[in-house]
């Protein structure tokens, strides 16, 4: 880990563990330039990357023509509307109406640490394991200054970004655009990796060509969303898991983002990450500064295996502050799939009586226990027991919960709001509206403006007296519905474009005084199932629920795309019951127990009905959790078969830091006639150890499974599985 600027050329180097970052200042008007990025380089002067020679445009040489130079310059944090036509950075709406803005270089600092975002989550690390460096830029003509961010850890290879902009004039400027992040490099052979989705099919790994123009993913429901990712990937055409060079970019955020590629005339890319622009209009008062939410660069010459281990390590490390992040979850059952709205304390405490009996250690009692919601139609916001339905009160329920020996959970949607509701009968003002417009109802609710001081404090008190009244261990924090109709009855005309990211920050705010108030409290995000699952919510809680889709078929190619970038230990996973009920499909109850076990674990189903046959391999399936889960939270993950590549089966593997431990889990999805055994090399080994295959009596060197593999038996029908345990000698 080190960072250094060296004077002779103008260069500042970032060197993390395998990894060279390089930025570059233009002699003449002090352009910041993008340089190198990749494995690491020894030497220092690098400017010959920069073409300055070969171009007989730089201004230097010929000022008539600076629109060619601005046209193909590598910039670092580029402007607009000043000859670069490329994707700016930032744009900017002064005092006469006009966008442009152009930055110079003004100074820099190199320190040791890392500063704390304020208001927004961001990875972090101790003062002496980390370095940053900060390079001032300024637009002299708008005194916009703009301090770039970048921050390295020494046991990473992950390089974060971020920008902070100050209005240094006396009259108020409008960012229209502002990215936290932009890089400048040739195109290769790379292909562009996306995550996209729907509900109950998130984050399925998409491939396409780099072709001429702008390709991008991108979010304006004022979530991640079940639909894009915030993450962009660029592959070489060689690339395998675990050799060839890959690139990751990473937006640690929640809200809307713009994540795109551009290819141009000279066949260079330019990529961008920030904030999505649509929508997006931010007064800076004269003073005021603007800080962008933090973006991971991710660079690795071992594949796509290779990228995920450093996301894996560094989100586990340096992002997730839980005290969970190195615990074991309890196992919990979820009553949702089990009873929906239809229950009441005798029916829980039913479930918990036999849940005990298996293993299980927490009991979530999901929605409808609050005002009269017998359906999703009425009573968010209105958070007081129904007790009707839990007759002698939550107390009650919680103290019979425990007395039986498991722990209690409760879910909450603490952002929404029901027309039918007392809340929204006081408050109309209170849900987020555009006056005049018929609103546009999804899921038959509305959002609250989480921009307003005054709500937020609301939604805070109506979540933490239920969480002081009582010993709750575990809470689901709930978004069932996208933000439209874009209006506060709040903000003024000046500041509405304001509102999608003042939304955000107020989600951010109320779950960081939650986790505050309720240090111990295990807090698992779901937005509709997967649709805020990003490394935003991982810096308030260790684990979000993956998707809605439990189906164990289902769950492979989900759970894949996921793993690319998120530790296992965060993605929530759950055996629920067949036939599935998002999907209509039977897997066996074996299959679902090992899909779930990359996960948190936990069931999804009404434990007192199901077949007996399933219910008995609960305590099994318990067992298998307790015995391999430190394994799977803490081990690193590889990615051995891909049933969305090969429609046949699915492998991965998780092997333990000291490469003592290794658990190979393998579905076949689909069974097939006249086929031999599957041979699996088993990669992440070390070649010099020797392994037994637990169960067997067999033991062989670590080479010997890393290049000629197990020997699997075929298996017999669809949707059957299998884990086998390598333990060192």
């Amino acid at each position: 880990m080190k960072i250094t600027y060296i004077e002779s050329s103008r260069i500042f180097k970032i060197d993390t563990l395998q990894n060279s970052y390089c930025i570059g200042i233009t002699d003449e008007e002090r352009f910041l330039t993008h340089v190198y990025y990749g494995s690491s380089v020894s030497d220092d002067d690098l400017t010959y990357l920069l073409r300055t020679d070969e171009n007989p445009f730089a201004p230097s040489k010929n000022a008539r023509d600076r629109g060619s130079f601005l046209d193909c310059c590598p910039m670092e944090y580029p402007g607009n509307g000043v000859g670069d036509y490329r994707e700016s950075a930032v744009s900017v709406e002064d005092s006469n109406g006009n966008s442009a803005v152009q930055f110079y270089y003004t100074g820099h600092r190199i320190m040791e640490g890392k500063k704390k975002l304020e208001g927004l989550p961001a990875t972090f690390g101790e003062e002496d394991k980390s370095a940053t460096l900060e390079i001032d830029l300024e637009d002299p003509v708008l005194q916009l200054q703009v301090t770039l961010s970048y921050c390295i850890f020494e046991d990473s290879d992950a390089i974060m970004r971020s920008a902070r902009l100050r209005n240094a004039s006396d009259a108020p400027l409008y960012l229209t655009k502002v990215m936290s992040l932009s890089l400048d490099m040739d195109q290769k052979d790379f292909s562009l990796l996306t995550l996209h989705g729907s509900w109950a099919r998130e984050r399925q790994m998409d491939y396409r060509t780099i072709g001429y123009g702008r390709q991008s993913v991108s979010s304006v429901r004022g979530e991640s969303s079940h639909q894009e990712h915030p993450f962009i990937g660029l592959v070489s055409e060689s690339a395998t898991q675990e050799s060839g060079s890959v690139y990751g970019i990473h937006f640690v955020y929640s809200g809307n983002f713009l994540a795109q590629v551009e290819k141009n005339q000279f066949d260079s890319l330019r990529v961008s990450m920030g904030i999505h622009p649509e929508n997006f209009r931010y007064r800076l008062m004269p003073g005021e500064t603007f800080q962008t939410p933090e973006a991971v660069m991710v660079y690795s010459e071992n594949g796509l295996g290779g990228m995920s281990r450093i996301f894996h390590d560094l989100y586990r490390n340096h992002l997730i502050r839980s005290p969970y992040k190195d615990r074991k979850r309890p196992i919990l059952i979820n009553n949702w799939e089990a009873t929906y709205f239809d229950f009441d304390t005798d029916k829980l405490i039913a479930i918990a009586k036999q849940a005990k009996e298996d293993g299980i250690e927490m009991l979530v009692m999901d929605d409808g226990w609050f005002g009269h919601r017998n359906d999703d139609n009425t009573s968010l916001g209105d958070w007081k027991v129904n007790e009707e339905k839990l007759r002698g009160g939550l107390g009650h329920l919680v103290d019979e919960v425990n007395r039986i020996g498991l722990k209690f959970g409760i879910w909450f949607e603490p952002e929404m709001i029901s027309p039918d509701s007392d809340l929204y009968r006081a408050h109309p003002e209170w849900a987020i509206a555009v006056p005049g417009r018929i609103p546009c109802r999804m899921r038959n609710q509305y959002v609250l403006d989480l921009s307003r001081q005054d709500v937020r404090d609301y939604v805070y008190e109506s979540v933490a007296v239920i969480l002081r009244s009582t010993n709750i261990a575990y809470v689901k924090w709930d978004m069932n519905r996208q933000l439209s109709d874009l209006g506060s009855a709040f903000l003024d005309r000046e500041n509405q474009g304001e509102l999608c990211h003042r939304y955000m920050l107020g989600v951010y705010e109320l779950q960081e005084r939650l986790v505050t108030e309720f240090p111990q409290l295990l807090l698992e995000n779901c937005s509709g199932g997967g649709a805020r699952f990003d490394p935003g919510m991982l810096y308030y809680s260790p684990q979000i629920w993956c998707s809605d889709d439990t189906d164990a078929i289902e769950r492979l190619s989900i759970q894949e795309g996921t793993a690319l970038l998120f530790p296992l230990s965060t993605m929530g996973a759950h055996v629920s019951d067949c036939p599935n009920h998002t999907v209509g499909r039977s897997t066996p109850f074996e299959t679902r127990g090992n899909v779930a076990l990359a996960g948190t674990f936990g069931y999804e189903l009404d434990i007192t009905r199901i077949p007996e046959a399933d219910r008995a391999q609960i305590p099994g399936q318990v067992a298998l959790y307790h015995k391999y889960n430190d394994l799977v939270r803490s081990g690193d993950y590889y990615r051995i078969a891909s049933y969305r590549e090969n429609h046949y089966y699915d492998c991965y593997g998780v092997i333990s830091k000291d490469k003592t431990e290794a658990l190979i889990t393998c579905v076949q999805v689909m069974g097939r006639p006249n086929v031999h055994s599957r041979r699996i090399c088993v990669p992440g080994l070390d070649p010099k150890k020797r392994y037994r295959i637990e169960g067997t009596d067999q033991i062989l060197h670590g080479d010997t499974l890393m290049h000629a593999g197990l020997q699997m038996k075929a298996m017999w029908g669809d949707f059957q599985s299998e884990l086998i345990h390598l333990i060192a000698e």
